[in-house]
């Protein structure tokens, strides 16, 4: 029984680094320093081959990938040798940060060089380091600000679809006939691609000529009706496309806020004499404060990221009436070329868009902190 105790004892005990032999400890750090001289070496190979200073090396870039992963592997190899189980347990933490460093990190600090760089690809001159003129050319280019203006305004039209979306969350928490038919039924455009969308509304049904949409707005007494013609009837349209598409989203999150709610509470309100009104603004709507912030600030995130309706309705237009701070980057990339400007601009509306959202949940958070107070 003793020894039994002493097996069971040994499996769950960590092993220290005394207790590591010299010459296994050797042993993995040679494969480690190996893996790394393989990997740096045929980095410093390809390079310098590119580069033209040297005349042999690689015909592309694999053997340096085949080399990353033998890296890796050598890593991961060389921490179980010479940390025995604390390395087996370091296993469960090194995917998941190589993966992290290849994937996020490293992509990232290329991007930011290249940020700063002339890099037109319709060019002949090639990629070629400019300092901050990228920056300076943002500074100045008046169709970035307009689109961050834009921006601003397709942030606010959030509080609309909030309010909608609160609405037809209440109405489904309500005890109404086919109420599991209209939960299917108004999930169904969250369910389709916001490129579908646009064709289908965009396209078809606000198509100028034969449109549903127009003929029946001539029927009405519009007898020029271009949704997408006029600075603000376009951007309006575009709103109410892209809210279309995601207000189920946020009504489903307050749906399942409103289902988790305790009916006690509510029926006390009942009982103690309270109009529905009163039951809904002083204790429904408080009592969803946490829920109500996440779904505004998740629609909100979404709504920084809307560029697939514009790109395919509108270009940005009229006159960068629809323009998004996305599409008009996709613009600099795609129509454009420029990958150096284009990157730069990705990268600073990355800034303004943590700054942001770190700002709005500091305010969020004192806000219900203030409101639970009460």
């Amino acid at each position: 029984m003793a020894d039994k105790d002493l097996l069971i004892d040994r499996l769950y005990t960590v092993n220290t680094d005394e207790e590591i032999p010299a010459s296994r400890k050797m042993l993995g750090k040679l494969i480690f320093w190996g893996a790394t001289v393989l990997l740096l070496g045929t980095f410093l190979i390809q390079s310098l081959y590119v580069a033209g200073k040297i005349s042999f090396g690689f015909a592309n870039w694999q053997p340096a990938l085949y080399a990353i992963v033998i890296w890796c592997l050598g890593l991961c190899v060389s921490q179980v040798i010479i940390r025995g189980e604390a390395g087996k347990k370091l296993l469960f933490v090194l995917p998941a940060f190589l993966f992290t460093v290849f994937m996020v990190i490293f992509p990232t600090l290329f991007g930011l060089y290249i940020a700063f760089t002339d890099w037109n690809l319709s060019a002949f001159e090639g990629q070629h380091f400019n300092g901050t003129d990228n920056l300076v050319q943002m500074w100045h280019d008046p169709y970035f600000w307009n689109a961050l203006i834009n921006m601003f305004y397709y942030s606010v039209a959030v509080i609309v679809e909030y309010a909608i979306a609160f609405g037809l969350a209440l109405l489904l928490n309500a005890e109404i006939r086919a109420r599991k038919f209209f939960r299917v039924a108004f999930l169904l455009p969250f369910m389709l691609s916001p490129v579908a969308v646009s064709w289908m509304i965009g396209k078809s049904l606000g198509e100028y000529r034969f449109g549903p949409l127009a003929t029946l707005a001539r029927e009405l007494g519009w007898s020029q009706p271009a949704f997408f013609t006029n600075p603000i009837i376009a951007r309006i349209s575009i709103m109410m496309m892209d809210a279309w598409t995601y207000i189920p989203f946020m009504m489903i999150m307050l749906l399942a806020g409103l289902q988790a709610m305790p009916k006690e509470v509510q029926e006390a309100a009942r009982v103690d004499g309270a109009t529905p009104w009163q039951a809904f603004w002083k204790i429904t709507f408080p009592l969803m404060l946490p829920v109500s912030i996440t779904a505004i600030i998740l629609r909100i995130i979404f709504k920084l990221k809307l560029a697939d309706i514009v790109i395919n309705v509108t270009s940005g237009g009229p006159g960068g009436a629809t323009d998004t701070v996305t599409s008009f980057i996709y613009r600099e990339y795609r129509e454009r070329s420029n990958v150096g400007y284009g990157t730069m601009l990705a990268f600073v509306y990355l800034v303004i868009i943590i700054l942001f959202i770190t700002g709005l949940l500091k305010l969020a958070s004192r806000w219900t902190i203030a409101n639970s107070n009460e």
